[in-house]
């Protein structure tokens, strides 16, 4: 997505466009790049390409595509033809006793489909594949923002990592500065036990960092298939801010919601379903023709057949009735969707505006300012004015701050990629990303 520095050819571009340049190059989705060393780093590209090439779930639907295939190869088939033999005047009595009074018939008879039912069938199957497209499309966007997901979880992540490395590292420096005052007898025992205890919980802390972020990586990794990630580190820029459209904009893309276009799909379902109900209530004609063997005569005759069934009941009005019902429900239904799909995108920008705010404000006010008071607060320690909980409490301070802005901007990333999933299309714009450090 735009938030991403993925590499110098992504550039600024967004999940969607991504998507839509490896869905358009399948020879590049056959064979998708790999890290080859085990320290490497992992674009987006790369990682959004090996899920559409290796993803089992979407695999699956090159399968239901042969299925479909062969569903509308069968709806083109025409009826089989129909060969009859029948004997009649048989094994009976008197004058018909044995099989000298036999008549035997062979037939050959086919029924002549009318109300243009063949070719309603092929609409159908072919709107029914058009429809499972739809939902494979629909499903590769739902598995490519998994990723993108997962990969702003590892981004956000490795800067947990990188603050907690920060935090123990202070916590070392702050262990030294203690025990130096305390050999001088410039401060009590006990500040220094404090000291240990703090470089502890921070060593702790970084390993507990380090874990979740191998399991980050592992989860990301396994949505291409892979056993063990062949990456250490994901390429990203957690904290640009690419610019946004207005809301009134964003609620105009929705047409393109891949939720909303799968009712599209849905739609010319119904309706090719609706039309060969309608079909279906014009009767069939069934036409044979064949030669008869007259055994008492040696004889032999043409005969012909042609039968059409009468609708005096049955004009497949039921099924006509719910092919209706089935298509007006897919109107009330769209229409429920684009309301939920609405609302959903007003909360997302909301929350977004509200992350970005936040996230803006903590790197260029609020941190500087703990960063500055950090630094104050250890030349008034060492010089005795200021006491070691006043110290230790400006470094938590600090860290706290960085620990919200990282989240901030995590939240700020996955809510952009939401709201990219709902309105079908990226939203980056073409310039350069304004970054907020």
């Amino acid at each position: 997505m735009s938030l991403f520095r993925a590499a110098a050819r992504v550039g600024g571009a967004s999940l969607l466009l991504i998507a839509a340049a490896v869905l358009a190059a399948p020879e590049a989705a056959a064979a998708p790049p790999e890290p080859a060393a085990a320290d490497s780093e992992l674009s987006l590209h790369d990682a959004l390409a090996a899920t559409l090439a290796r993803n089992p779930e979407l695999r699956s639907f090159v399968y239901e595509l042969k299925a479909q295939d062969g569903r509308a190869a069968q709806a083109a088939v025409r009826p089989n033809p129909e060969l009859a033999f029948t004997a009649e005047n048989f094994a009976g009595t008197g004058a018909v006793r044995g099989f000298t009074a036999t008549e035997f018939t062979l037939s050959l008879s086919q029924l002549i489909e009318l109300g243009d039912k063949r070719r309603r069938r092929l609409a159908l199957a072919g709107a029914e594949r058009s429809a499972i497209e739809a939902e494979r499309a629909t499903r590769q966007l739902d598995v490519l923002a998994d990723v993108v997901r997962r990969y702003i979880e590892t981004a956000a992540d490795q800067e947990r990592q990188t603050l907690a490395q920060r935090a123990r590292q202070l916590a070392q420096d702050t262990l030294t500065a203690v025990e130096a005052r305390v050999k001088a007898a410039r401060a009590p025992l006990a500040e220094g036990s404090r000291a240990r205890i703090t470089f502890a919980r921070a060593a702790l802390d970084e390993a507990q960092a380090e874990r979740r972020l191998r399991a980050d990586r592992s989860q990301l990794a396994a949505l291409w298939g892979d056993e063990e990630p062949r990456f250490t580190r994901v390429t990203a820029d957690l904290y640009a801010q690419p610019a946004l459209a207005p809301f009134a904009d964003l609620a105009e893309r929705l047409s393109r919601n891949p939720d909303l276009v799968r009712f599209v799909s849905a739609a010319r379902v119904r309706d090719a379903e609706l039309q060969l109900a309608i079909a279906k209530r014009a009767p069939d004609v069934q036409l044979g023709a064949g030669v008869r063997r007259l055994q008492a005569g040696n004889d032999a005759a043409l005969v012909f057949s042609a039968s059409i069934p009468l609708p005096f009941r049955d004009r497949n009005q039921g099924a006509i009735a719910e092919a209706q019902a089935r298509r007006e429900q897919v109107e009330v239904e769209q229409s429920a969707a684009a309301l939920r799909v609405r609302t959903a995108l007003f909360g997302l920008y909301q929350e977004l505006l509200q992350a970005r705010a936040e996230s803006t404000d903590l790197s260029r006010e609020i941190l500087p300012q703990a960063e500055e008071a950090l630094k104050q607060t250890e030349y008034a320690y060492q010089r005795g004015r200021y006491s070691y909980l006043e110290w230790v409490d400006a470094q938590r301070e600090l860290l706290s701050i960085q620990q919200k802005r990282i989240d901030a901007a995590a939240d700020a990333a996955r809510l952009l990629a939401e709201i990219e999933r709902l309105t079908g299309e990226p939203l980056a714009a073409r310039a350069e990303p304004e970054a907020s450090r």
